[in-house]
C-alpha cells in the first residue's frame, strides 16, 4: 500500500506540515501538492467545496508527492466513509465534544471488526494500491478537533479513545468558545493555556497534536512546542494577503 507522509513524518520524529485548501479547485490542489507540503487538506466544513469537487481535488493531489486528506463538515459516518472511499488518507473531524463522538468518528474510518466502515474503497483502492483493504485501517490518520468548552472538559477522555491518532486544535473556535473572539495566534493567557493543555493531554495519552496557524513562523513555533501536525494558514488567506501586497507595491512603484 502507498505510504502516508504524515505517518512517515511522525515515525522520523518530525512534524507533518499540511497545506489547507478552502478554494474548491483542482488546479489549486495540484499546485499545493507540488509545493513541498507533507499533505494537502480539502476543507469540506468551511471551504467553498462540495463532494464532487473534493473528488477532483483528491485526484489532483494524488498526482503529486503530497498525501491527500479531508476535513469533513461533521461527525457524519456516511460522509467520512465517502471521503475515504474517494482516496483521502486522513480525516480531520470537527466538533469532537466527547469520547462518544471520538469513538463514532474512529469507527467510521475502520473496517469490521474494529469499526463499521462499509466496504467499497473505489478511489482508495486505485490510489492506495491492491493491498489497501488490508492496510487502510493502520495507514489512515484520524484527528479529532478540539474547539469547544465541552471538548476541553472531555479532553482526557477523548485522547484516551483507542484508534484516534490525535487531536487538532481550532484556535479561532476555541477562542470564541472561551469568550475571547477569533485569535489567529492567541495572546490571551487563558486561551494559550487551553491550547497547551490540549498538547499535554495528547502527549500524555501517546497521541499526536495538531493546530491551525496564521503563518509559517507560528507553525514553526508550535512545532517547537511539541505539536507534530501544523497548518501554516489556508491558501485562501495566503492568496488574499499576497494579492493585497502586490496591489500596494504596484501602486507605490507607479507613484515613485
Amino acid at each position: 500500500m502507498r505510504s502516508n507522509n504524515i505517518r512517515d513524518a511522525w515515525a522520523s520524529g518530525g512534524a507533518a506540515v499540511c497545506a489547507w485548501l478552502s478554494i474548491g479547485n483542482s488546479y489549486t490542489a495540484e499546485i499545493a501538492g507540488w509545493a513541498g507540503y507533507d499533505c494537502v487538506l480539502v476543507d469540506l466544513q468551511h471551504g467553498m467545496t462540495g463532494v464532487e469537487t473534493m473528488i477532483s481535488m483528491l485526484q489532483a493531489i494524488s498526482a503529486t508527492p503530497a498525501t491527500p486528506i479531508v476535513r469533513v463538515p461533521s461527525c457524519e459516518p456516511a460522509l467520512i466513509m465517502k471521503a475515504l472511499d474517494a482516496g483521502a488518507f486522513g480525516i480531520i473531524c470537527p466538533m469532537i465534544d466527547s469520547a462518544r463522538d471520538a469513538r463514532t468518528f474512529v469507527a467510521a474510518t475502520r473496517y469490521p471488526p474494529l469499526g463499521n466502515r462499509s466496504f467499497g474503497p473505489a478511489r482508495g483502492l486505485l490510489y492506495g494500491g491492491a493491498s489497501y483493504p488490508t492496510y487502510a485501517d493502520a495507514s489512515i490518520v484520524r484527528l479529532g478537533m478540539i474547539e469547544t468548552l465541552k471538548g476541553l472538559e472531555a479532553l482526557d477522555e477523548i485522547c484516551a479513545v483507542e484508534g484516534l491518532d490525535g487531536i487538532f486544535v481550532g484556535p479561532n473556535d476555541l477562542g470564541l468558545a472561551m469568550g475571547k473572539g477569533t485569535l489567529g495566534d492567541p495572546t490571551d493567557e487563558a486561551v494559550r493555556a487551553a491550547i497547551l493543555l490540549c498538547l499535554s493531554s495528547a502527549k500524555a495519552h501517546g497521541k499526536h497534536a495538531g493546530i491551525f496557524c496564521p503563518s509559517s513562523a507560528v507553525a514553526a513555533r508550535r512545532s517547537g512546542e511539541g505539536f507534530d501536525f501544523v497548518v501554516p494558514n489556508s491558501e485562501a488567506n495566503l492568496l488574499k494577503s499576497s494579492l493585497a501586497a502586490e496591489a500596494r507595491a504596484a501602486r507605490e512603484t507607479v507613484r515613485n
